[in-house]
């Protein structure tokens, strides 16, 4: 561990069961620390694959697994038993789905995240680190995005988690809590979710199958290998002297989603014309972050760029396709 909190320290990590946070858990462990991981095996994709996901991290006597939800403040509260740090993984994911249900993207991110943070105040945590979204941005002519741009989101999910952040800072400013922020980009690696846009080309195409792409192709994303959000998040549990701040945890680079399906084609050996159709509503054109913060205060330093992350995408898939089956 790095300066605040100690090592063997006690962590609860909520939405622990899913792709980022299986991937900490892991690595806590490996750390030496007490995890809980909470979560609510919600059915917004498949409750077998979190099973999966537990299975990687360690033999069940290495953790307690809590299965429970963000919005019960009391179960939140009963899972706090000495524990330092919260990881708030925990979260309704999906642009598309806050579109088609806004009510549960709110209920989730927005009154869950206020249930972890008035808990956590309630047991005297020392630190709580949110996990927050390029989304709140939207779109700017401003890129690559600071932490000091004006956030325009485009969907419920991008406004539920904008208010995440600023809940954190005003339970920091009000309440002494310490809060910490971590704006994700565009996260993949193994174990990622199913239904999204890497996931989706490379079944496809190892599959031979046609793949869709959404407009014109030309929108691009700023892709961070799960290894480098791993890192940061780390980073922000850790570091004395960041109470209250917002961080940007990318690879702080884009690719077009036209160059992406390229480049993976090339990596399985496969090259299918793609189907453009009309182009979804709530999506920024451009996600881009300037990293600079988080590499002044945090130490940050991303160590995997597209193409060395989408090689270790591809041979973890190839050992285990039935995540993607």
């Amino acid at each position: 561990m790095e300066d605040g909190i100690q090592s063997m320290a006690k962590i609860l990590i909520t939405g622990g069961a899913g792709f980022i946070g299986s991937h900490l858990a892991r690595k806590l462990l490996d750390l030496n620390n007490d995890i809980i991981i909470f979560d609510n095996l919600d059915s917004f994709y498949s409750e077998e694959l979190k099973r999966k996901n537990l299975e990687s991290i360690a033999p069940s006597d290495k953790y307690v697994f809590i299965r429970g939800d963000i919005r019960d403040y009391t179960t939140v509260c009963t899972a706090l038993d000495d524990v330092q740090v919260i990881i708030h993984e925990a979260a309704q994911p999906g642009i598309r789905a806050s579109l088609e249900d806004p009510m549960k993207t709110h209920e989730v991110n927005i009154s869950g995240t206020l249930n972890v943070l008035r808990a956590a105040v309630a047991n005297n945590v020392k630190r709580v680190v949110i996990a927050s979204s390029s989304s709140v941005y939207g779109d700017t002519n401003e890129l690559p995005y600071t932490e000091e741009e004006h956030p325009q989101p485009l969907s419920p999910y991008g406004v539920s988690k904008l208010a995440g952040d600023h809940y954190a800072k005003v339970f920091n400013e009000v309440y002494g809590l310490s809060t910490v922020s971590l704006r994700y980009f565009s996260v993949y690696g193994p174990r990622i979710r199913p239904d999204l846009v890497l996931p989706i080309f490379t079944k496809a195409l190892v599959h031979n199958k046609k793949v869709k792409i959404f407009g014109d192709g030309e929108q691009s994303r700023d892709f961070t290998y799960i290894d480098d959000i791993v890192d940061g998040t780390l980073r922000a549990m850790t570091k004395n002297n960041i109470d209250g701040e917002i961080f940007n945890i990318a690879s702080g680079e884009r690719i077009t989603i036209n160059k992406l399906y390229t480049l993976l084609g090339e990596l399985v050996d496969r090259k299918i014309t793609p189907i453009h159709e009309k182009e979804k509503k709530g999506e920024a054109r451009h996600t881009h972050a300037n990293i600079n913060k988080a590499r002044k205060h945090l130490g940050y330093k991303p160590r995997y760029n597209i193409k060395q992350g989408l090689k270790k995408f591809i041979e973890w898939y190839q050992d285990n396709t039935f995540y993607l089956s």
